[in-house]
């Protein structure tokens, strides 16, 4: 987090909308991540994590073409999200774009 300080805070003077995925940066310490955070979001940026932003990618279970992709990576790589999608996939038979 904090190389990317610099950057963002940059984009927020110029009028960006900054979003920072919080889980995907790496620091020297668990301190120096949370006052680099602090500092983004106190300057206005928006905190979230990967798995929120692949979702918000997907938006709709409904979209068919993307379906199978991003529940592929967050089986993976989404924690309890992910297994609730193996679990409702075994149990139901869940398949929400189809």
């Amino acid at each position: 987090s904090v190389c990317i300080v610099g950057p963002a805070l940059s984009a927020i003077d110029q009028g960006f909308e900054v979003y920072v995925i919080a889980d995907a940066c790496g620091d020297v310490s668990d301190e120096a991540h949370e006052r680099a955070m602090q500092r983004m979001i106190q300057a206005g940026a928006r905190p979230m994590t990967a798995l929120q932003y692949l979702l918000e990618l997907q938006r709709d279970w409904a979209r068919g073409e993307t379906y199978e992709l991003t529940t592929g990576i967050a089986k993976v790589h989404g924690g309890g999200y992910g297994l609730g999608i193996i679990y409702a996939k075994s149990m139901f038979g869940a398949s929400e774009a189809h």
